[in-house]
């Protein structure tokens, strides 16, 4: 009967998903007493992971916000595909967000992004960022995320090059080595987050809070700080050549290189 099982999952390799389940039921049923006995592979997380991006540009939003949780679970179970994901989903993001990012004005503030955009911005961020490829850290430049929910988000050595985060929430967010040259981070919350070695030259930082900011040996040459909050930020080794600073609140810490 071993053998019998084992030919019909062979026989089922091209299947989908759903026929290998029930192919795993009957097994179950036949043999209720071998639990721990996995004779019948886990279907591939490969052909999984090929299902869900084609689900993805079939541009439904509603399919979209549960192909995201099918996504975080694949890289999660088979660290192998974690890039290609990660890449899938930077490229739904790009696709979308620049002509399609939904940001409404209401009282001069900023409302959250698209749901899911930032549905795929929140695997990103929260992905299991010991699995990256240093030789491959993901590129987010040249995307408007105006409003988006980051906060707490792994985005160390990210290039966010000229990526508009106005309003943005990044609070405690991880953006060591992040470049962010040229970015539009102005009334973004920054507060707790870690900038420590990040490439902020020309960046827009208006408005925004940076109080308990890591900026050691941070780049802001030419950065735009009119009325941001530093209160308790470190700045040891920063380079603030020709950056602006009017109307600043500040109480930088004169210790400490976190």
């Amino acid at each position: 009967m071993f053998k019998v099982i084992i030919s019909a999952y062979n026989m089922a390799k091209t299947w989908n998903p759903r026929n290998i389940l029930i192919l795993e039921k009957i097994y179950q049923a036949l043999f209720p007493n071998q639990n721990q006995v996995e004779l019948i592979p886990q279907y591939s997380y490969t052909q999984s992971l090929h299902q869900a991006i084609e689900q993805l540009e079939r541009q439904n939003r509603e399919i979209n916000l549960t192909v995201f949780e099918d996504l975080a679970t694949i890289a999660q179970a088979d660290p192998k595909l974690q890039r290609k994901i990660m890449t899938a989903l930077t490229n739904f993001i790009r696709n979308n967000a620049v002509e399609e990012t939904q940001i409404q004005v209401q009282d001069n503030q900023l409302s959250t992004i698209r749901a899911d955009i930032q549905a795929a911005l929140s695997v990103l961020a929260h992905r299991n960022a010991q699995q990256d490829k240093e030789s491959e850290p993901l590129d987010l430049s040249h995307i408007d995320i105006r409003g988006a929910n980051l906060c707490g988000a792994n985005l160390e050595m990210t290039n966010l090059y000229q990526t508009n985060l106005s309003g943005a929430d990044l609070c405690s967010a991880n953006l060591h080595g992040a470049i962010l040259t040229a970015a539009n981070l102005s009334g973004a919350n920054l507060s707790g987050a870690n900038l420590k070695e990040a490439i902020l030259s020309a960046a827009n930082l208006r408005g925004a809070n940076l109080s308990g900011a890591n900026l050691n040996r941070a780049n802001l040459y030419l950065a735009k700080l009119d009325g941001a909050i530093l209160k308790d930020a470190t700045l040891n080794g920063a380079n603030l050549r020709e950056a602006q600073f009017s109307d600043v609140d500040i109480l930088i810490k004169p210790i400490g290189d976190g």
